[in-house]
């Protein structure tokens, strides 16, 4: 078991691979996606456990609208259900319910039970749980930028005081830390337009494990891999 003084703050999960474990084993891909549900709920509820600060999960990309509407209109439906499921969950862990992205897109039931669950939970003091819905990091860039434009045409900024922390403030994440360990199930090695500001610091962990798969034994292996890890942000460890 990984020692808690060498746990990571923030955890972010590329959940990959619902489709090829379905595939493999003569199913839709959509049978995917099913599964995947329990490995959040077994992830959440462990690192809500160990105390983690915040778990970030990438769980739909703005460009995952390119799927077919059968299998779009699918995980909305998925999103819905898991939302009111897994009010019990979130409770019972203390968990405080966040989303970023561009949340106005999805289906207005989606919406709601979203909206349900996070004034649900925002007097909790446990772990974050943060959803990235309809999510891109080129675009919370792009979305970033234009606010700050507009705040400096306004005046209410001056171009001299951007800085890094300035920028932040613009983000969707703002307010919350960077994530210290990311992770992408399925084998690919990739950050797949996620978190990219955010994660420039980050230690990453690539497993071949398919998502519907992952549990608490693999993020053992992450969490034990960090720990043996020194991280030196761009400078030296004397």
């Amino acid at each position: 078991m990984a020692k808690k003084n060498k746990l990571p703050n923030h955890i972010a999960i590329i959940m990959d691979g619902n489709g090829r474990w379905a595939r493999r084993r003569g199913f839709m891909r959509v049978k995917g996606h099913e599964e995947g549900v329990n490995s959040v709920r077994e992830i959440t509820t462990e690192c809500a456990k160990k105390h983690i600060g915040q778990l970030t999960l990438y769980a739909f990309s703005n460009e995952n609208w390119k799927r077919s509407k059968t299998e779009v209109n699918f995980l909305m439906r998925m999103l819905k259900k898991f939302l009111i499921a897994e009010r019990k969950t979130i409770e019972d862990n203390d968990i405080i319910l966040k989303t970023i992205g561009r949340t106005e897109a999805l289906p207005d039931d989606v919406k709601k039970e979203l909206s349900i669950s996070m004034k649900e939970s925002r007097n909790n003091r446990g772990m974050i749980l943060c959803l990235a819905l309809n999510y891109g990091g080129r675009t919370e860039i792009i979305d970033a930028t234009k606010k700050l434009a507009a705040d400096v045409k306004k005046g209410t900024l001056k171009s001299k005081d951007i800085d890094d922390d300035v920028f932040k403030k613009y983000l969707y994440t703002s307010g919350m830390s960077d994530p210290d360990l990311l992770i992408r199930t399925g084998g690919e090695m990739r950050v797949s337009n996620f978190l990219l500001w955010e994660v420039s610091y980050a230690e990453l962990w690539f497993t071949s494990v398919y998502w519907p798969e992952f549990r608490k034994k693999d993020l053992e292996e992450a969490l034990k891999d960090y720990a043996k890890r020194e991280r030196r942000f761009g400078g030296l460890i004397e």
